[in-house]
């Protein structure tokens, strides 16, 4: 973990919603002002040439790609714009391959999803904006593109495998087990990257906590299901969002003792961090590390 994704996290757990914000504005405004000295220091790319360099870091054999992004962490650096890295992706994955991007939404004023939608139980999927980067808002209003049915853990997707990908979410209340977006993933032969970001934003490492079920061997409380509204172009749906609560804290960092620098790979490219790992072997891993007791979770 670098020094400032530390101290993001800390702040991120220490503070109200607000203030954190404050903080965070505070670092883009310094960086912007240090510009000329980081593209001196670690050059410019363009996206084009971020493309280049996934071609030539990732396997070929995978047909989907998720993508975690952040554009701000790609500044100074990057030369470009959000929209004409989301049309890149688009054509680096071309016709036969799928690109999807989370199109999340924890709620409003940092107090979560869970009593946001108690105070509101309609969620339009349509007007809700994606809360993960300005490049998967862009997607996720792309043309050709689909989205899941859930009002927390919803994705985006384009391409052949999209409606098998997104269809049925909405009938798993916790948003990250089986029949999910996150199973079809470590199923059907998914590549998951960062650009502009490390694993710590890798929502893959969730989705065995459901599918180990009762043999979960760190504590948690359940939270009761809420009834909601779907609201989409195709109508309304009824739906109830739930799952549990984990007791301990949450600690990604331990994903690199049970994966290989092979299997978790971690570069920068122009000093912008950038991830890519399997979800299937992500998936493998943890369920195999659960079953021996092992868990992302700290007492």
């Amino acid at each position: 973990m670098s020094i400032v994704e530390h101290f993001s996290s800390l702040l991120l757990r220490l503070l109200p919603h607000e203030q954190f914000l404050k903080f965070r504005s505070i670092y883009i405004k310094l960086k912007t002002k240090a510009s000329p000295l980081l593209q001196l220091i670690y050059g410019t790319f363009t996206a084009d040439e971020l493309i280049t360099e996934l071609e030539t870091r990732l396997d070929k054999d995978w047909t989907i790609l998720m993508v975690h992004s952040s554009v701000n962490n790609l500044l100074p650096m990057y030369q470009g714009n959000a929209l004409e890295l989301v049309k890149a992706l688009i054509a680096f994955c071309g016709p036969h391959r799928t690109l999807v991007m989370p199109a999340f939404n924890f709620g409003e004023n940092g107090e979560g999803a869970h009593e946001t939608l108690k105070k509101n139980p309609r969620f339009d999927l349509r007007r809700t904006p994606s809360q993960m980067g300005l490049l998967t808002e862009l997607f996720r209003r792309s043309k050709g593109v689909v989205q899941s049915r859930h009002p927390v853990y919803r994705v985006a997707a384009l391409g052949p495998e999209a409606e098998a990908l997104v269809s049925d979410h909405n009938l798993a209340p916790n948003g990250m087990g089986q029949g999910t977006p996150f199973d079809y993933m470590a199923l059907h032969n998914a590549q998951i990257i960062g650009i502009g970001k490390s694993f710590q934003v890798m929502t893959q490492v969730h989705h065995v906590e459901s599918l180990l079920g009762d043999d979960w061997p760190a504590p948690r409380t359940s939270t009761p299901n809420l009834p909601i509204t779907l609201m989409d172009a195709r109508g309304e749906i009824e739906m109830e969002i739930g799952g549990a609560h984990q007791q301990w804290n949450f600690n990604i960092w331990k994903l690199r003792e049970i994966m290989s620098s092979e299997s978790l790979r971690e570069w920068r490219f122009h000093n912008c961090p950038i991830f890519a790992a399997r979800a299937q072997e992500v998936t493998d891993r943890l369920f195999e590390a659960g079953q021996r007791g092992f868990t992302l979770y700290d007492p």
